[in-house]
């Protein structure tokens, strides 16, 4: 019995696409602050990540918001993507990101130091597009 490779025609068992991700919010669709960013491609982030990014109440009261802190991220991640050597063929980078939040145990603001990471991979159609969560996520 001949045993077909995963590159002949065979039934999937399971197939899930971004678009049903971005649909079940799985993924955040954040393209439209991600190009003022500089990315030309379409950018998610995982609910993971936008999950963390939502800021308590008291970190609000210091100023800090869902929309600051994710342009944060793109922006970050614009930057590290312009670092990642032209020749490197590497389509993965990790970057920091730091939070101000309050520690009510302590009653000061700390800042917390998160490590992200990002991915550019074709998306359902084969188009570039960057996707953008914690190292865990992936």
């Amino acid at each position: 019995m001949e045993v077909p490779t995963m590159f002949e025609d065979a039934d999937f068992i399971f197939s899930y696409t971004r678009a049903q991700a971005l649909s079940d919010d799985v993924l955040v669709d954040v393209s439209e602050i991600a190009k003022e960013a500089g990315f030309r491609w379409p950018v998610a982030i995982t609910d993971h990540l936008a999950a963390r990014l939502q800021p308590d109440a008291p970190s609000k009261q210091l100023g800090q918001s869902y929309q600051g802190r994710l342009w944060d991220v793109v922006w970050m991640a614009s930057r590290a993507a312009l670092g990642v050597p032209k020749k490197a063929g590497s389509d993965q980078v990790r970057f920091l990101l730091i939070l101000a939040e309050f520690d009510e145990a302590e009653q000061q603001i700390r800042h917390r130091e998160l490590e992200l990471f990002m991915m550019a991979g074709p998306g359902d159609e084969g188009e570039p597009v960057v996707t953008i969560g914690f190292p865990e996520d992936f």
